[in-house]
């Protein structure tokens, strides 16, 4: 399945601390997110975007990392926790340790040019 990976200003990944998720974007928004430092995966998810990447910046084993960027893209509520299993399973990330028992769902990747 292809999906939109989101960026920020100028076309650059969107910093973790920073986006602005009051913004209108936002609204009503669910789907998947990843977080990441580096070369480093550190935490990834499903559900409403923005409440569940407040939820993350309170966490200091992500905050932990240095530079963090966030990206996130739209997925029907069906697909969420397939998704959510695929990229797990790919990206294994550092943080979190209970991904949805469901049948992964293919996506592509933030990174893929």
């Amino acid at each position: 399945m292809k999906v939109d990976w989101i960026k920020c200003q100028n076309d650059n990944w969107c910093d973790f601390l920073t986006v602005n998720l009051s913004n209108e974007h936002f609204d009503n928004l669910h789907g998947v997110y990843i977080i990441w430092s580096g070369k480093t995966v550190v935490r990834l998810g499903s559900g409403e975007i923005k409440d569940r990447i407040a939820d993350h910046r309170d966490n200091t084993e992500i905050t932990a990392y240095t530079n963090l960027k966030v990206t996130w893209a739209r997925v029907n509520a069906n697909q969420m926790q397939g998704v959510e299993k695929y990229l797990a399973d790919t990206y294994k990330p550092a943080v979190g340790e209970r991904f949805p028992n469901r049948t992964p769902i293919e996506v592509n990747s933030p990174w893929a040019k």
